[in-house]
């Protein structure tokens, strides 16, 4: 695509000139691929750089472009369903799961976290860190609160510390027959861990997801997941609330 001069464009300049840079992320650069920089793309579209910022800004907004630190801007990968509604009832840790299993410790959960566990605040409980990854980028993070009572076998099982002990409280945790799961959505901000973890600043915007899992009559574990705002959005449709994630 060559040159295109917009001073003749009655909308804002930004405005079309995000619509056309959306067009050439889609015609002429793959997934990860770095932009050129500002002063090679102003040149290329007659905007001044100021405009170009803004259209640049806009497509982050829209998930459509990424901006790494120490890299540059970069295309986003595209988005993915993940469902938030009744369509999935699944055990963290199946088959089909996306999320790989990071570590494990036992820590008291927030306090919020307790009081949907039903155990005493400041009881530790074993917490499953996981991470989604997509294109080799990390879009979401995941603590899982599994209280002891959940997974009585553990206590037999000599498993070491870190991803095996995380697999381990997983695969324990699945022998309960799950009897139903439901899900929050709400909006926050990046905690610092959370934010290095994802490659995002400190309160960052994020989608905050609660899962609980129940079985024999009770919560049996929560999950906490937090995505980067900037890969997902929410859309409704028959199955209920979807989830978008760049998958």
């Amino acid at each position: 695509m060559g040159t295109t001069q917009l001073d003749t464009v009655p909308e804002p300049k930004y405005w079309h000139l995000k619509t056309v840079l959306s067009e050439a992320l889609d015609s002429e650069f793959a997934v990860g691929e770095i932009l050129p920089n500002e002063r090679e793309l102003a040149a290329r579209f007659g905007v001044a750089r100021a405009t170009l910022r803004q259209a640049l800004e806009q497509l982050e907004l829209e998930g459509r472009l990424q901006r790494r630190r120490g890299v540059g801007t970069t295309v986003a990968p595209p988005r993915v369903g993940v469902a938030v509604g009744d369509a999935e009832q699944a055990w963290p840790g199946t088959a089909a799961d996306s999320w790989q299993a990071v570590d494990c410790l036992e820590a008291a959960p927030p306090a919020a976290v307790a009081r949907l566990l039903g155990t005493p605040a400041g009881r530790p409980v074993h917490t499953v860190r996981r991470i989604r990854r997509t294109h080799g980028q990390p879009v979401a993070a995941e603590l899982l609160y599994v209280p002891g009572h959940s997974v009585p076998g553990l206590a037999a099982i000599d498993t070491a510390s870190g991803a095996a002990r995380a697999r381990t409280v997983l695969r324990e945790l699945q022998r309960l027959a799950l009897e139903g799961q439901d899900r929050a959505v709400e909006l926050g901000s990046a905690r610092a861990e959370d934010a290095k973890q994802l490659d995002r600043l400190p309160g960052a915007p994020v989608l905050l997801v609660t899962t609980r899992y129940f079985a024999e009559g009770a919560t049996a574990a929560v999950a906490v997941a937090t995505y980067r705002a900037d890969t997902c959005r929410l859309t409704f449709g028959e199955t209920g609330v979807q989830l978008l994630a760049a998958g």
